[in-house]
């Protein structure tokens, strides 16, 4: 049909008189029998004048051979490459409908080249993009071992890199090597495990190549194939191949080609090798006339019709190369008419050379009458528009190609590729039953991230977990994306979720526990001021100091309260209140525990002979101690405050599942100092009752203290390491529990001794037994 379609193509164009008037057009045809060899030795022919092997213009055998103006061919693309360099040297402009090697475009190369069909630069973006829209990002691939197949593979692999698809294994041979070397790519097949093979290969590559599989069939295929072998039914009898996808050269109709073919009669048949060959071969008969010894065939008597058979040559349905032809042959004629003619007339006798049609060539641009636009870029190629192919069978059982979409180059980019009946592929018996997704690795799901596996390529990989504190929310994540610093991820580590924040509640059981000990507390320090109260005229009573024992009541209860306000979230206000009021509540506790321990030693030493001390620790005096030794540490809080107060802060750094909300201490110096004074006031308190712990009275004050400031100093040293490790909510705890611990340590030790015989055995409450006169049976 390419031959005859050429051939047809000049008929008609001679037959017009709208391109070309009054010149008609005159041909050679050459056989190169797809050899380099036989394609360069007819180039010089053509070049040189040489008469033709076959010639079917009457012009040319009229006046014999002429000089030839352009050349339309050659098929493949080695020769094409081959004949091309040839043909450039002498200014001859070539139009090939079917080499398709990118390399073709280089005009430094190859000045007068031009081709009708598109370039596999475009081909092989395609294809790659094809595949990726499928998913299929570990495939196999093998190719010609030839400049089509090699030039074709090459711009492929460069384009699946960029679109991040692997390559197990690519494989090339060539129909004439050794068996030996097709047997091998047949086993690299078959023991792959990519599921898609893109096969960029010549037909007769592909042929021999299925033959030898169908020897021992590998597991399905999923085949991507080029132009040369997608859209030629030779295939299609090969089921192994069903649901493959490719790209073809669009279909088109040619009016009044069909009748052309059919319209062969014996007559014209001889005037061919070609057609004489075919004739003969379809009728199995031989030709009158034939030169030649017939080869014991029948004569064909004339009842031999071509309407009557259904054969390649009569199937006009798949035109696709034979209108690249159709197309080569028009863009010369439009080439040689803009060269000599003017809009309505043409000279006869004007004088072109072969480079004036090569430059008409470059500006060639007209609509066919069946719709297809022919024009050529600055590299002698034109728009590459392709169909997409889907090999499906039909409810007959058969194979048959089916249109399922569209390459278009000359849309904008990311527009050029259009699957307008995707859904056939997809739903595909086929592709659906037996193609698996076509991956070296299974896709990292979401909480994990692609590692590559060493020495592979980068779509072979393992999915690794996100590292703690780390999301990823994508499927095949390359990396893990830390969580803000308030959020945390969740199991599957593919969404952040803000943090739980932490602190000591008031619902926390913890924090109950705390409330219910200090309102004991608090309810024991006015429960005995309640007791001293209405026992206050008794000799206990008056005996230790009532004022400071009502003073130091009621600094206790305060000590036990002031521990609730490190209850609660902590905010700007209640960060400084917890703290000066601990500091302050407990330097006036510790304040009237001195003071009564000073009263204890002036009063023993003031019932000595001529001592006259008690005038100097009287009540003012003891009250003026005490406001003098709280102001200190008033002072100091004023200080801290004024300085660096203690603030609300988010802990981030304690837990990295959670938030710590605190208490920072703004000034370290400032706490320590509270502390500190609060420690010094103890200290020295601890050291005069244990001075007056062996003074002669039956209720000696002195040794309550002394055990009072014993579990004091113990709890507030153990407190120091206690608070620097606890974490978290249990750091204020810790806090509230020594608050808690001195405070009842200071209200059992010192009043409940007095409480006991105040309530219990009221017969020890008198001055006598106190001053030790009576012996005492209670203690």
């Amino acid at each position: 049909n390419k031959y005859l379609k050429f051939v047809f193509a000049i008929h008609e164009i001679n037959n017009r008189t709208d391109l070309l008037p009054g010149i008609t057009l005159g041909y050679e045809i050459h056989d190169s029998c797809a050899a380099v060899a036989m394609a360069i030795k007819v180039v010089f022919q053509l070049a040189n004048s040489v008469h033709p092997v076959f010639n079917d213009s009457d012009s040319c055998s009229k006046y014999g051979a002429a000089a030839v103006t352009a050349v339309i061919g050659e098929s493949g693309s080695t020769p094409s490459i081959s004949m091309a360099r040839i043909l450039g040297l002498f200014g001859i402009p070539q139009v090939s409908p079917y080499a398709t090697c990118a390399c073709l475009s280089d005009k430094r190369q190859y000045p007068a080249f031009f081709r009708t069909i598109p370039s596999d630069h475009h081909q092989a973006a395609a294809l790659a993009r094809l595949v990726k829209h499928f998913g299929w990002t570990w495939i196999g691939a093998v190719r010609s071992d030839s400049d089509y197949g090699n030039n074709g593979m090459a711009s492929f692999l460069k384009a699946a890199q960029e679109e991040g698809i692997c390559v197990e294994y690519s494989e090339a041979y060539y129909r004439t090597q050794p068996r030996s070397k097709l047997e091998r790519v047949a086993n690299v097949i078959r023991r792959s495990t990519a599921r898609v093979i893109v096969a960029f290969l010549a037909s007769g590559d592909m042929r021999i190549l299925l033959e030898e599989l169908l020897r021992d069939p590998p597991r399905p295929l999923q085949w991507i194939g080029s132009e040369t072998w997608i859209t030629d039914p030779e295939f299609l009898r090969f089921n192994m191949c069903s649901g493959a996808v490719g790209f073809g050269v669009p279909r088109s109709v040619i009016p009044g080609f069909r009748e052309f073919l059919l319209d062969l009669t014996p007559a014209k048949a001889l005037k061919s090798p070609l057609l004489t060959e075919l004739w003969e071969r379809s009728f199995s008969c031989s030709l009158k006339g034939k030169t030649g010894s017939s080869d014991g065939t029948r004569e064909c008597d004339g009842s031999e019709h071509m309407h009557a058979l259904q054969i390649p040559y009569t199937d006009t349905s798949q035109l696709r190369i034979t209108n690249m032809v159709y197309k080569a042959t028009y863009a010369i004629a439009h080439a040689i008419h803009g060269a000599i003619c003017n809009d309505t007339q043409c000279d006869k006798t004007t004088k072109f050379a072969p480079w004036q049609i090569l430059d008409q060539l470059k500006r060639v641009n007209f609509t066919m009458k069946n719709g297809f636009q022919v024009s050529f870029d600055s590299r002698g190629d034109p728009v590459a528009v392709y169909e997409l192919i889907n090999w499906q069978f039909k409810k007959d059982g058969a194979l048959d190609f089916m249109t399922v979409g569209q390459y278009d180059s000359s849309k904008h980019r990311g527009q050029e590729f259009s699957m307008s009946r995707v859904q056939y592929i997809t739903q595909s018996l086929f592709i659906k039953q037996y193609v698996p997704a076509s991956v070296c690795s299974e896709s990292c799901l979401p909480g994990t991230r692609k590692a590559v596996q060493k020495g592979k390529p980068i779509c072979c990989y393992d999915c690794i977990p996100c590292a703690e504190g780390e999301i990823s929310n994508l499927t095949d994540s390359l990396d893990c994306v830390y969580c803000p610093p308030e959020s945390w991820p969740n199991e599957r580590r593919d969404t952040c979720l803000p943090k739980p924040v932490e602190f000591l509640s008031w619902d926390d059981t913890l924090s109950i526990i705390l409330t219910a000990f200090s309102v004991v507390g608090a309810f024991m320090a006015v429960s005995v001021a309640a007791i001293f109260y209405k026992n206050r005229t008794s000799p206990i009573v008056r005996a230790n100091n009532s004022e400071l024992s009502f003073l130091l009541l009621f600094s206790l209860t305060l000590c036990f309260l002031c521990s609730l306000t490190f209850i609660g979230r902590p905010s700007e206000w209640s960060c400084m209140l917890r703290h000066t009021a601990f500091g302050i509540t407990f330097v006036l506790c510790i304040s009237c525990v001195l003071g009564k321990t000073i009263v204890v030693l002036m009063a023993f030493r003031a019932t000595l002979p001529g001592s006259n001390v008690m005038k100097w620790f009287g009540p003012p005096q003891q009250r003026l101690s005490v406001l003098a030794f709280t102001l200190i540490q008033v002072l100091i809080c004023i200080l801290w405050l004024t300085i660096s107060p203690p603030f609300p802060f988010k802990n981030f750094k304690h837990y990295k599942e959670r938030i710590i909300l605190e208490c920072r201490l703004g000034s370290a110096i400032g706490f320590w100092a509270v502390l500190g004074y609060i420690g010094l006031l103890a200290f020295l308190c601890f050291i005069l009752a244990f001075l007056a712990r062996k003074l002669p009275d039956n209720f000696n004050e002195a040794k309550f203290i002394t055990f009072s400031m014993l579990i004091f100093c113990a709890v507030w040293i153990t407190f120091i390491p206690a608070y620097v490790s606890s974490p978290g909510k249990f750091t204020v705890a810790v806090e509230i529990f020594a608050i808690l611990a001195s405070s009842f340590g200071l209200i059992i030790c010192i009043f409940a001794p007095k409480c006991f015989i105040i309530v219990f055995r009221p017969d020890q409450n008198t001055k006598k037994h106190l001053m030790g006169k009576v012996q005492s049976k209670a203690l």
